[in-house]
């Protein structure tokens, strides 16, 4: 055997041999290629050692883009997701007979030859010089495997697809050489494995195990001898054999490689025949691809899960490397979807909203205490026919949602209330105003301690018989819009803002909110998965957790990847949410949202509507789960809901609690089924001298809190005179009783209230 010289380099013999290849690879591409003698001249110019040498001797074996399994938190599959639809498997998972008519058809000597085999270079030089043009290749199997992994490496880019397979010297020459050392390094059964499961098979399948699943919804380790030869056929030209649309030219080509098979010797003519007068015996699998294909109304969480992943510097440095992983698949995420939940929450959609309705509803639920997104959903179906849309109504634009968000009417008063109770401000804090008023913008305070504005501001509430004296309990139970505009001036425009931003309050489009007198009655847009995180903290004792969608990741490998945490801060004093808590179960007792509350367990909530009915609301919770509900004009205009028809039942106007309610107590009845009670921190909430209720009855049929909101802390005015707000109390020096330290003053302003925060009444 020859060896190296002394101080390296090829011995003679060596280099001999080495030129000898070169020759042989010149025939080969000769045989690959129709070439004028000028061609040949020119190969055998490159055709020197030194030349040979000059050519890559690393062959970079890409990891094969595979598909993507994506599970719910119980491990069942919501939806599979690739570029190119692949299962990589074993050798041992492929069938015998499968390894045989793949050897037989494409390469019957594969076991006999190197990367290069002579006698088919001799024998196709033959035949393309006798007919002047390529007839026949002579590329061996691993060759052809080469060539896939340089369209492989292509992935989508066109360009590098179109110089892995083009006809010419250089790229023949490459593939040839990388052959050369592909079979240096790896076995002839690692070869063929590779081939196997790199291969098209046509029908968007990628790798035997695909196609196998595709063409017979069987692995690949099932395979018969018929199935096999059909599938073994399809790899020289995937669309001419394709046999779903051309079954009697695929027929016949499977009966050339049962024909083949039996020439080698892998199989007798007598089970070649009998092969042969079977028929294919398809039964094809439709390519379940991408979230559309997402079980339970799952597709847009689904997709946020994608969105999630592209965004996340847990799954790469740069969004370019992000996709790339992401189109290369292999992966198994698991992620926070609850499957009951989820079921629960389709079917309340579907029940209250239809998806040719003029309006549409988004639902999303989240666990308080961990962020955990159980449940996101809505009424128009993922897809891009009639009545269909793929923009997720439940987040925003950065995740393939909505532009803006939606504005959030009353349900974020509880904000405000919020605020105002870490500045100190009691809950018995009351203020007396009519059923409308109009308050001078000047009033407010800016962040920087200016006036926030000149011009003066129309409040109102819904109803007439709105008026009289309310403290903050009685006033989120029926959603007084001029209430909360007084307290908001109270505990300050900059300090409601801030608490918005502790609860990660943003618009849709993800800007900061700005710091607006309107604020407090739901003029800035946010999306339903915002709200729900921000009431899940409320139930958290004040705490909140940012939400996350991925629970874990798996390569293909099994390999376990890092994946992106939940946050939590706490955005409150545990007593001013203990309160809040106390104070929104009241909504669904006996306030607005009281068709909306459930019976068998602590819940809370807050309905929410905006000018002319744009958007109805309801978020609510318990400790154990939180869950926004929207419903609105999803499209370019606007849909006042008035007099419409939705989910086939007539609404004379769609309100926070009759509508929005409904839907979000079907979800957490379901959501919640055989899940123990688990109450709220009991605490005694300190209550102000207040008006009587007013008649219940007439609170069944008000429409709640339609919120007024307008741009620049404004909205439409009414020309009807108000009484000014400092003649009838609410002012920061106004009202008449004395507030108190301890909480239970009745004053309608004062400077009193719970002083340092102390503690008002907590009852263990």
């Amino acid at each position: 055997m020859a060896t190296k010289r002394a101080g390296g380099g090829l011995s003679t013999t060596q280099q001999v041999a080495r030129f000898l290849g070169v020759s042989v690879l010149a025939g080969a591409v000769l045989a690959g290629l129709a070439l004028p003698a000028a061609g040949l001249l020119g190969l055998a110019a490159k055709g020197s050692v030194e030349g040979f040498d000059e050519l890559p001797t690393n062959l970079k074996r890409p990891p094969l883009s595979q598909r993507t399994l994506i599970l719910d938190a119980d491990g069942n599959e919501i939806a599979k997701v690739y570029s190119r639809d692949r299962t990589v498997v074993d050798l041992e998972d492929i069938a015998p007979v499968m390894q045989q008519a793949i050897v037989a058809i494409e390469d019957s000597r594969f076991y006999e030859h190197g990367a290069i085999d002579l006698k088919g270079v001799l024998r196709a030089l033959n035949r393309n010089a006798q007919s002047g043009e390529v007839t026949q290749g002579a590329s061996t199997l691993t060759q052809q495997y080469v060539k896939n992994v340089f369209v492989e490496e292509a992935r989508n880019d066109q360009e590098k697809i179109a110089a892995a397979i083009r006809q010419s010297v250089g790229r023949k020459i490459r593939e040839l050489k990388y052959a050369i050392k592909v079979e240096e390094e790896l076995s002839k059964k690692q070869i063929l494995e590779n081939y196997l499961n790199i291969t098209y098979f046509g029908q968007a399948a990628y790798g035997i195990e695909a196609a196998s699943q595709r063409y017979f919804s069987i692995p690949a380790k099932e395979l018969s001898l018929e199935q096999a030869a059909l599938l073994a056929g399809l790899v020289q030209s995937p669309s001419r054999y394709d046999p779903v649309r051309n079954p009697k030219t695929a027929e016949k080509r499977r009966n050339v490689v049962l024909d083949r098979m039996a020439d080698v010797g892998d199989i007798s003519r007598e089970e070649a025949e009998k092969a042969r007068a079977k028929p294919l015996g398809l039964n094809v699998s439709q390519p379940q691809n991408g979230c559309i294909t997402a079980v339970d109304g799952a597709a847009f969480f689904c997709d946020y899960v994608k969105e999630v992943f592209h965004a996340s510097p847990a799954f790469g440095k740069t969004p370019k490397e992000r996709a790339e992983r992401w189109d290369q698949g292999g992966m198994t995420i698991r992620t926070t979807l609850d499957p009951k939940t989820q079921e629960s929450l389709g079917k309340a959609v579907q029940t209250h909203v239809h998806e040719t309705d003029s309006v549409a509803t988004a639902v999303t639920v989240v666990e308080p205490g961990t962020g955990r997104i159980l449940g996101m959903g809505q009424s128009r179906p993922y897809g891009f026919g009639k009545n269909q849309t793929t923009i997720n109504l439940s987040v925003g634009k950065k995740m393939s949602g909505s532009t803006y968000g939606f504005q959030v009417g009353s349900t974020f008063k509880p904000v405000t209330a919020a605020a105002a109770m870490e500045k100190g401000i009691s809950p018995a804090q009351t203020f007396s105003t009519d059923y409308k008023m109009t308050i001078d913008q000047d009033r407010f305070r800016t962040c920087d301690g200016g006036t926030y504005g000149e011009e003066p501001w129309d409040v109102q509430n819904e109803l007439e018989s709105e008026k009289g004296t309310w403290d903050m309990s009685s006033a989120l139970a029926k959603s007084i819009n001029t209430y909360f505009v007084l307290l908001e001036e109270k505990a300050g425009i900059c300090e409601t803002a801030a608490m918005a931003k502790k609860l990660k309050m943003r618009h849709g489009n993800g800007k900061p909110l700005p710091a607006t007198p309107s604020m407090t009655l739901g003029s800035l847009e946010m999306t339903p998965l915002t709200m729900a995180s921000a009431y899940a903290a409320f139930a958290n004792r004040g705490v909140h957790c940012t939400p996350i969608a991925i629970e874990s990741v798996t390569d293909a490998k099994g390999k376990k990847m890092k994946v992106p945490e939940t946050r939590c801060e706490r955005a409150m004093d545990e007593h001013t949410a203990d309160s809040l808590n106390t104070m929104l179960s009241g909504v669904v007792e006996d306030g607005t949202g009281k068709r909306a509350g459930l019976t068998d367990r602590d819940n809370a909530g807050k309905t929410g509507t905006t000018d002319e009915l744009h958007n109805a609301w309801f978020v609510g919770y318990t400790p154990d789960v939180a869950t926004a509900v929207w419903v609105g004009g999803d499209g370019a205009e606007k849909v006042s809901m008035y007099d419409i028809t939705v989910g086939g039942q007539y609404y004379p106007k769609v309100c926070g609690g009759c509508l929005p309610g409904p839907i979000w107590r079907d979800v957490m009845t379901g959501a919640l089924s055989g899940v123990p009670p688990t109450p709220f921190q009991d605490v005694q909430v300190p209550r102000g001298d207040t008006d009587k209720e007013k008649d219940k009855k007439e609170d069944e049929d008000r429409d709640e809190d339609e919120g007024r909101p307008g741009g620049n802390g404004g909205g439409e005015p009414w020309p009807e005179i108000s009484i000014p707000p400092d003649l009838i109390g609410g002012g920061e020096n106004g009202g008449t009783g004395n507030g108190g330290s301890g909480g239970d003053g009745n004053g309608g302003g004062g400077n009193g209230g719970w002083g340092d925060g102390g503690d008002w009444g907590r009852r263990e």
